[in-house]
């Protein structure tokens, strides 16, 4: 069987790191799942079903699971937070082994994510002037 994962990051607005991590899953097995970051050839595991964490990075972070989307919250990310985080699968009876992907993280690297630059990405220019018109209204900038 030929599993599909992926793993992907964003910085959010108050600094603290994301990490999807995106699996098919085809039956309803368990998922066991382990988080950990390889920084100077040093593995750090962040969260984990198989192993005991380290307790440094554990009470900084958080992991919520929903339909196929493992999602790893570290709060407070800073540069000495930066390498390559690795996510680690296993569900009994759907893949054969631990399924494994990893991406490197540099802090200043990231993009940041904010409603007003997703916005502004992601939409026209005269959508964005429609929009602002109340707002300019509001402070008297534009009378109509």
């Amino acid at each position: 069987m030929n599993p599909t994962i992926s793993v992907a990051v964003l910085l959010t607005v108050g600094q603290n790191l994301r990490v999807d991590c995106r699996y098919e899953n085809k039956t309803a097995n368990p998922l066991t799942y382990e988080f950990s970051m390889l920084k100077d050839n040093r593995k750090r595991v962040i969260q984990t079903t198989l192993n005991v964490p380290e307790n440094s990075l554990k009470a900084r972070s958080n992991v919520t699971l929903s339909k196929d989307l493992l999602c790893l919250q570290l709060f407070d990310f800073t540069t000495a937070d930066e390498g390559t985080y690795i996510c680690e699968l296993k569900i009994t009876g759907d893949y054969t082994g631990n399924q494994i992907r990893n991406i490197t993280v540099i802090k200043d690297k990231l993009e940041k994510c904010a409603g007003v630059s997703l916005l502004i990405q992601n939409t026209s220019w005269l959508l964005l002037l429609l929009l602002s018109l109340p707002l300019l209204q509001a402070v008297d900038f534009v009378s109509l």
